[in-house]
């Protein structure tokens, strides 16, 4: 990749459009490499109020092929405008994150890594007293529900934007071609062989936003490697079994002419979780790229909708925090008994 003014083109462009999109003096913006287990460098990112204590952590868990901090700005930007924290990792094989572009060894090793970095932050001493919740758009909504089975009663809630808890039929290859591939991927994993429609043409609405999506040279663009495919499936398939696990308060959105993930799988896990707290929106003609593909006035009722709930819960208070408090002084009042 070539050099521009000492910088790779591919940093260039990224510094360029986050100058452009950070609004001065309101958001401070940091970006910090971290080692997972396995060794590779793991790109993360944070969002927080420049003037004021946030009222909340939020995590964000993106989509396939997609990263943080360009694509996400956007949206991160409108949250810690209403006031929350936000943070984000590049998976590995996304983004600014080490490995081969678009690929996903395991499904559990990004799930573990977004875990372990998410509680981390969450650990630290500035932030052990504040709520803390989810957001996963897409695929990263498998990743959400996934981190939330690991620690069931550790999250405050979640907002799932178009998850990944089932594929759509219109972009699955042929079953038979699907029992080929699934053979080949033994031998071959890496390779980008894997025929399906072009998702940035399906997801996104606005035809600038596709283009910004092409432009962005962190975002894979290529056919979807055996293994990434085989891992997508399974999970979704796994998921779409257990959806009556989820235990933790939610928001499920959809639109209602999204051609990537099924927008009735979103129904069957708002019927069936096992959340007393969850609520179901199905946005009629909007397509899957709620948060940044759609018209401007689409995305306005889009954030107004997820900054309400997350609102309100807040305002419901920290029950989490309560019990866990309530279990700190049961203990010591037991050890001093002892």
């Amino acid at each position: 990749m070539g050099e521009v003014g000492g910088e790779t083109s591919r940093e260039s462009w990224a510094k360029a459009h986050e100058d452009n999109d950070l609004e001065a003096g309101t958001v401070r913006y940091e970006e910090e490499y971290i080692t997972n287990s396995r060794g590779l460098k793991l790109f993360t990112c944070r969002w927080i109020p420049a003037n004021e204590e946030p009222k909340a952590l939020i995590f964000i868990c993106h989509g396939y092929a997609m990263e943080c901090s360009i694509t996400m700005n956007s949206t991160a930007i409108r949250l810690v405008k209403a006031g929350f924290a936000v943070y984000g990792i590049d998976y590995e094989g996304h983004g600014k994150s080490s490995g081969l572009q678009g690929y996903i060894s395991s499904f559990d090793n990004v799930v573990d890594d977004c875990s372990s970095f998410f509680t981390d932050v969450c650990e630290r001493k500035e932030n052990k007293k504040k709520m803390r919740y989810l957001v996963g758009e897409s695929m990263g909504g498998a990743v959400l529900l996934l981190v939330h089975r690991k620690k069931p009663d550790y999250w405050d809630g979640a907002v799932l934007v178009a998850p990944m808890c089932k594929v759509a039929d219109d972009m699955k290859p042929h079953p038979l071609v699907i029992s080929v591939l699934r053979k080949l991927n033994k031998f071959i994993p890496t390779w980008r062989i894997v025929p399906v429609q072009d998702v940035v043409d399906a997801a996104f609405r606005q035809p600038e936003v596709r283009a910004q999506v092409r432009a962005n040279p962190y975002c894979y663009k290529g056919r979807p490697r055996l293994n990434t495919a085989n891992e997508l499936l399974n999970t979704s398939l796994e998921l779409e079994q257990r959806l009556h696990e989820v235990s933790l308060p939610f928001l499920v959105l959809h639109g209602g002419d999204d051609k990537v993930t099924d927008k009735a799988v979103s129904q069957q896990l708002y019927d069936v979780a096992a959340s007393w707290d969850k609520s179901f929106k199905l946005y009629s003609g909007m397509w899957h790229g709620l948060l940044y593909g759609e018209t401007p006035e689409n995305i306005e009722i889009v954030f107004a909708d997820i900054i309400g709930w997350l609102d309100q819960r807040i305002e419901f208070g920290n029950s989490r925090l309560e019990r866990e408090l309530k279990l700190e002084n049961d203990e010591i009042l037991i050890s001093k008994h002892m």
